[in-house]
């Protein structure tokens, strides 16, 4: 297949950006405190089996990585940010699982044609800025045949709706960024893949979220460990009117999510393709 490209310099610095934006965070605490559930559902829903070479493409803190290597899989996790490697290194070495660790561009994946039997992400590839890009690099390193679960955060539901209402105070995306999101909408997904996929399931899903005692703490836990809140928050530092406002538009996006017994509940699109 021939490969979208983009600029090096322009990309080379919107990486360092992305880089430095999540290793700014403890997305570790993230994805133990709020999401510890994700990687596992899509694991599950993956049925990945002993053996299969199953590459995890935006890692992060390898909350599907150790699922996977439970399985019995042979796993490579790979991350853009080595920061979120080091913490998955050391979860694993603490539960005695093997894995191999790559620091690794989404976009620019360094491996070879069909290597692998399965290439899984949570909540990881969607935060590649060039979506074509980044959906044609797993379709390249999976063998035909091989199989592509995602599960992504959808535009309407409810980190969806925090990436809306932080837009407005977020500096312009670079040219041929996208926003994250759109990998959550199944039409958008089934426009990168195309007719490259066969046997495709696309469902969403409802993640129950239930560590947080009102709107507030959802702001305050996010504005002190994730890092797109975190980079927003450093772009408005000077403008005490916008920080303000911000505090209380998300602040009220946890309250207005809040099921009444202290629940939140998120919605992810979980899709599933198999390479021709």
């Amino acid at each position: 297949m021939t490969p979208t490209t983009v600029p090096a310099t322009a990309d080379s610095r919107l990486k360092a950006m992305h880089r430095q934006m999540w290793a700014s965070g403890d997305y570790t605490r993230v994805a133990d405190v709020v999401i510890p559930t994700l990687g596992r559902n899509l694991v599950e829903a993956s049925g990945i089996c002993p053996g299969d070479r199953v590459i995890d493409i935006g890692a992060g803190a390898c909350n599907a990585s150790l699922p996977a290597a439970r399985a019995g899989a042979v796993v490579v996790a790979t991350d853009l940010t080595p920061e979120l490697l080091d913490s998955g290194r050391a979860r694993a070495e603490a539960e005695g699982l093997d894995l191999t660790w790559q620091v690794a561009d989404a976009e620019a994946l360094p491996f070879g044609d069909g290597e692998f039997d399965v290439a899984i992400s949570t909540v990881g590839v969607m935060f590649a800025p060039h979506h074509q890009i980044a959906a044609d690099e797993p379709l390249r390193v999976v063998r035909p045949g091989g199989r592509i679960p995602m599960a992504n955060w959808t535009p309407a539901g409810f980190i969806g709706r925090m990436f809306a209402m932080m837009k407005p105070y977020a500096p312009p995306p670079p040219p041929g960024a996208q926003p994250p999101p759109l990998w959550g909408d199944a039409d958008h997904v089934a426009g990168l893949f195309g007719e490259r996929v066969r046997d495709v399931s696309a469902a969403t899903a409802l993640l129950a979220v239930d560590c947080f005692g009102s709107g507030e703490d959802f702001r305050d836990f996010f504005k002190a460990h994730y890092g797109p809140t975190i980079a927003i928050y450093r772009a408005i530092a000077d403008d005490p009117d916008a920080v303000a406002a911000l505090d209380s538009a998300l602040a009220g996006l946890g309250r207005s999510q809040d099921t009444g017994d202290g629940r939140m509940d998120w919605e992810y699109l979980l899709w599933t393709g198999t390479r021709l």
